[in-house]
């Protein structure tokens, strides 16, 4: 049953953002005055939630028995008063500022940091043994972590799953229109982005250009501008004239970046100018360090450094959603799949069997699936051969279900693009306005058994 929507009074950002669905459907307000004590609780079996929720005992840790916040929900006139705000709890998982619980004493953050800068210091000299048995003992537990939850986390996503769920109830309707995620009905996309780290890596990206393109898929490369090796304007020029796209990644790899506010800012003064120079709108920053506060120096369209779980990076945390988001007024595109080193070299695996399990979670959320695959560690017939794997994996899943295969930029212009289409009524019928808005299509959202599915509608 379709009913008529009544008129809006408080439409949710965060919710609108991410389904862009009519502004009457979004009609969220807390249901009284926030608490000032932050912390873990959940919303519904097995969706963790961190910030200020009302009338509630908050946990310092997101495992244990968590007060749920679903028991506070109120439906009243159409309108969801939930005991804490949306918009707030949703951008804490994508920026990680629930990390902020999880990071130690000062002293265990002075000791990694002692730890950074003594391995740092020592790695142009150590062999890649040494640097494998080095970083697998740092990241020994990592599988006992239970939040982010590894291999994929779609926390994020499940928040406002389940508050779209939630007004559709207030509003007494089973079924509500939104514009797809993706452009011409794509059910998800995919995205292989190449980061490349030494000389070598360098050397080895015509051969990575032909071996992508044999299997239809365009790449984009980050490249390094300082002290690791030199790269050309021509040879820019050769990967963007093969279809491929130019990024920069990092200043100089030290893994410095976000050390200190005031070297940050100088340095991102540097990005900014190899951005500009290399004629590049994306950036990521080396070992996927971040920090979402800071990224507004970058003058990027896109980040690419926020991992969707990072259990396996220095920096760990993650944050919890298979979709593109907006930190300001840039896009972050996230990393939703294993890295090649991690794969290869720290949990040693010889099949692509984990990245087919994260593609297949992946494309259940209709998310981005994204990559990140090094010509620096394709070296051999083992780590050629696998990669080899993905790439006829993701060509057969994409002849068979339609998966979108783009360039980072392409991603942005299309999130940005849908950010501003609006769905309007007219004679009774939904259309989709704003520039682009002849790529995009109509989905229903349908609440069947206390589940959403998705219907395509029928022109």
């Amino acid at each position: 049953m379709r009913a008529t929507i009544t008129k809006v009074r408080r439409p949710n950002k965060a919710l609108l953002d991410y389904y862009k669905c009519p502004e009457e459907v979004g009609e969220i307000e807390s249901n009284g005055r926030p608490s000032t004590e932050r912390g873990f609780f959940q919303f519904g079996s097995g969706t963790v939630c961190y910030g200020s929720c009302q009338a509630a005992k908050v946990a310092s840790h997101p495992t244990g028995q968590l007060f749920d916040a679903l028991g506070g929900v109120e439906l009243e006139h159409g309108v969801v008063r939930l005991p804490f705000d949306l918009t707030e709890i949703v951008d804490n998982m994508r920026t990680e500022r629930y990390m902020a619980h999880g990071n130690g004493s000062n002293s265990s953050r002075r000791l990694n940091r002692l730890k950074h800068d003594i391995y740092y210091s020592l790695r142009p000299w150590m062999s890649l043994p040494v640097r494998r048995l080095l970083q697998r003992t740092q990241l020994k537990g990592w599988d006992r972590v239970r939040f982010p939850q590894w291999p994929v986390d779609c926390t994020a996503d499940r928040i406002l799953e389940h508050a779209l769920m939630l007004c559709m109830r207030a509003k007494g309707i089973s079924s509500v229109p939104f514009i797809w995620f993706w452009p011409e009905g794509a059910q998800s996309c995919v995205m292989m982005t190449h980061d490349v780290e030494t000389r070598a890596g360098l050397l080895s990206c015509r051969k990575l250009m032909a071996l992508d393109n044999s299997f239809e898929i365009r790449s984009s490369f980050q490249f390094i501008p300082e002290d690791r090796y030199a790269v050309s304007g021509e040879f820019l020029k050769e990967v963007r004239s093969n279809g491929f796209e130019v990024n920069v990644q990092d200043l100089n790899h030290d893994g410095d970046l976000f050390r200190d506010r005031q070297e940050f800012r100088r340095r991102a003064e540097r990005i900014n100018e190899y951005l500009r120079l290399f004629g590049s709108k994306g950036f990521r920053s080396a070992i996927m360090y971040r920090n979402a506060e800071w990224l507004h120096e970058i003058d990027a369209n896109y980040d690419m450094s926020f991992p969707n779980v990072a259990h396996l990076e220095p920096q760990h945390g993650g944050c919890c959603t298979v979709m593109p988001y907006f930190i300001g007024t840039i896009v972050e595109l996230p990393l939703t799949t294993i890295q090649d080193y991690s794969l290869l070299h720290i949990l040693g695996e010889s099949s692509i069997n984990i990245w087919k399990q994260q593609i297949d979670m992946v494309r259940e959320r209709n998310g981005l699936i994204s990559f990140i695959v090094h010509p620096d560690y394709l070296t051999g017939e083992r780590e050629l051969a696998l990669y080899r794997a993905l790439l006829n994996h993701l060509r057969q899943i994409r002849a068979e279900s339609g998966l979108w295969s783009a360039l980072p930029g392409e991603v942005d212009k299309w999130w940005r693009a849908r950010s501003e289409m609006q769905l309007v009524s007219r004679n009774g019928e939904w259309h989709i306005e704003g520039e682009g808005s002849e790529r995009a299509r109509i989905v229903y959202a349908n609440l069947v058994n206390d589940r959403l599915t998705y219907v395509f509608h029928s022109n």
